[in-house]
């Protein structure tokens, strides 16, 4: 479905955005992943090569909230392959802390990795993209963009946000070919989840009308589907991959 396709991945060393990454390898893309440090993109490039040697994948670590960086870091990627067909921002972090617990610099942290960095990551590339006649740009948001949660605010708020960015851009971007979506995931079988107490994991999944927490690779589907010319009239959307759990 992405043959010949070159792709970056932000935040793409484990969770939902290794398998972001697995699913457009196995799809014929290549691929160039983002991970927070060395250590974790050279792991993950590891267990890739070891499932599939003839995937084309690499790794960087750029420091996402650092503009010139990551512009430096996606430069090097177009000077390498000529062209950057999709990116996927799916770096972020998520937290919970009450309102009277909060510090400015906590809240600062949170809205600089989920939407500044995004930004920061989109401009490059959208004049590389608009350049080479197109491409696709996918970001990462969450239901609790379209629900909230009961507390840390930092979070939902950046998420509403990427919403705003992703729909705003759709229209902005679409005369010169390049279309701007986002996948909003609900609860999602990642290590977080994993670690969680399974009493509580059950207690999670008997408020998702389909019973379950969501697998990562079916979250990654979403995202390939957007990737793909199958969803080449699909634009400024916000899809939902939840179990309904946001009804």
């Amino acid at each position: 479905m992405l043959k010949g396709k070159v792709a970056i991945v932000t935040g793409g060393t484990r969770g939902i955005g290794f398998e972001i990454v697995r699913k457009y390898l196995a799809n014929g893309a290549k691929v160039v992943l983002f991970g927070s440090r060395q250590e974790t993109v050279d792991k993950a490039l590891k267990k890739l090569h070891e499932e599939n040697s003839l995937w084309e994948v690499e790794g960087m670590c750029p420091k996402l909230t650092d503009a010139k960086e990551i512009e430096e870091a996606i430069n090097k990627v177009q000077e390498k392959y000529k062209k950057i067909d999709i990116l996927v921002n799916n770096a972020g972090i998520s937290q919970s802390t009450p309102l009277y617990d909060y510090t400015a610099e906590e809240f600062d942290k949170v809205i600089d990795l989920n939407i500044k960095a995004v930004f920061y990551a989109i401009l490059p590339t959208a004049k590389i993209m608009r350049k080479q006649g197109g491409g696709c740009i996918i970001n990462t948001s969450s239901m609790v963009s379209i629900s909230g949660q009961p507390a840390g605010v930092g979070y939902p708020a950046s998420k509403f946000a990427v919403n705003g960015l992703t729909i705003s851009l759709a229209r902005e971007l679409g005369k010169d070919n390049i279309r701007v979506n986002a996948v909003a995931p609900g609860v999602t079988k990642t290590d977080m989840v994993a670690a969680l107490p399974e009493q509580t994991v059950q207690a999670i999944s008997a408020r998702i009308p389909l019973g379950r927490t969501g697998e990562p690779q079916e979250v990654a589907d979403a995202f390939l589907y957007l990737a793909s010319d199958m969803a080449s009239y699909v634009t400024g959307e916000i899809l939902s991959v939840d179990g309904a759990s946001k009804a």
